[in-house]
């Protein structure tokens, strides 16, 4: 979401994005790339600011927005979460592949 690290907290893991990073340079990429078709909304951040308020899980079941695919964050926490939710590695996982393979054999 920020172009920079923000940080660590001080009982573990980063900080928060600073709130400036997104509203001010986002669009101003995007704009400079609009033949995007996919935008993988890579954990919980990402989701919210695109997709609006709700449950990670929600919105990762929910799948693809438009071009928008929100995903959780790859970290050691997601290996619980994925046992927890198992339609994401058969239902999920499988369908993103098919759509990188699709956009990419263009």
């Amino acid at each position: 979401m920020g172009l920079c690290y923000p940080g660590r907290l001080p009982k573990g893991g980063d900080c928060p994005p600073r709130p400036l990073c997104a509203p001010l340079w986002h669009s101003r990429f995007l704009a400079l790339m609009p033949r995007i078709e996919l935008v993988l909304l890579v954990g919980s951040y990402a989701i919210k600011h695109y997709l609006g308020p709700g449950l990670m899980t929600d919105h990762v079941r929910r799948g693809r927005a438009g071009k928008f695919w929100p995903l959780p964050h790859p970290s050691w926490r997601t290996g619980h979460w994925e046992r927890q939710n198992p339609w994401f590695t058969h239902a999920t996982l499988p369908a993103l592949r098919a759509e990188l393979c699709r956009l990419t054999a263009q």
